[in-house]
């Protein structure tokens, strides 16, 4: 993204202003560019990999996609149920009549305007990397929620044995001297 080009919008200064906020990165080649796609990277390690930084784009056919699950870049775009169609199921009820099959399927909503989109993504990004993913470091590493809740009980578990260890010393103290 050319940040010169957007400083006079102010839709689009708040977006540059929440990407250094966040520390995103535009990563976005001359190609890529042209074809009026940003890219992102995010300073968030990917959970599959774990090597790479997640990186998210935005498309100028709509689509807001990630773009290193692997193989397959999926779109985080809202989704929408479509109309219901009815095909022939090749089947006869017992008076005759054909029966046919209800088949509905969903769609991505497109976000046709650049600006909508960097506006989503960046709230994307921000409620399923960043508030999601709280407990994941910055250089990359993972602590599971269980395995932060068993640290967190073995912690207090500790806390718990030292008081009881100085609570019987104390009492044997007293004794011995009482």
């Amino acid at each position: 993204m050319n940040r010169e080009q957007y400083n006079s919008d102010t839709r689009y200064e708040k977006v540059l202003h929440n990407m250094d906020l966040l520390q995103i990165t535009d990563i976005t080649t001359a190609r890529q560019h042209k074809n009026g796609t940003i890219v992102w990277k995010l300073p968030i390690k990917n959970w599959n990999s774990g090597k790479t930084n997640i990186e998210v784009a935005s498309f100028s056919t709509g689509y807001v996609r990630n773009q290193n699950s692997g193989y397959s870049n999926y779109q985080l775009n809202k989704r929408c149920e479509g109309e219901p169609e009815f095909f022939d199921s090749g089947r006869k009820d017992s008076m005759g009549r054909t029966l046919y099959t209800q088949f509905t399927t969903r769609s991505c909503v497109l976000i046709p305007i650049e600006i909508d989109r960097l506006e989503y993504l960046i709230s994307y990004c921000l409620k399923n990397y960043y508030i999601k993913n709280a407990n994941q470091v910055v250089d990359g590493k993972f602590v599971p929620k269980w395995r932060y809740d068993n640290l967190a009980d073995a912690a207090r578990l500790d806390y718990e044995t030292r008081d009881l260890q100085n609570k019987l010393d104390t009492i044997k103290r007293i004794a011995n001297y009482g």
